[in-house]
């Protein structure tokens, strides 16, 4: 973890979100920033290992049952959520981040186009 957060505060690289897994005994990070070409300049020059996913972010009211009509608006539409990340909560609203099996799909179905 130090070597890629100091690898991306020297970017200089914003953490909007950050969580950590381990697969087949490996550990690695799933990362959401402020800017994905300072990010992948970063890791590349600290000679770290990583993959770049697409993300959509929408903002919901905060309540219950919000994200449940997202998530069942993207199923019907043959959409999977292969994560997801709250970013933040202000006034009001939650900011989520979406890594999906089709972007372009899930920003037509869910109208951020």
């Amino acid at each position: 973890m130090a070597r890629v957060t100091e690898a991306l505060a020297a970017g200089p690289v914003n953490i909007r979100a950050i969580a950590s897994e381990v697969s087949n005994e490996r550990p690695f990070f799933r990362i959401v920033t402020n800017d994905v070409a300072t990010t992948e300049r970063a890791l590349k020059n600290a000679g770290l290992e990583f993959k770049l996913y697409d993300v959509i972010n929408i903002e919901l009211l905060d309540r219950p049952g919000e994200l449940a009509k997202i998530a069942k608006r993207l199923a019907r539409a043959g959409v999977n959520v292969e994560s997801v990340y709250i970013l933040a909560t202000k006034d009001g609203k939650t900011e989520i981040a979406f890594n999906v099996s089709d972007a372009k799909k899930a920003m037509e179905i869910l109208k951020l186009t």
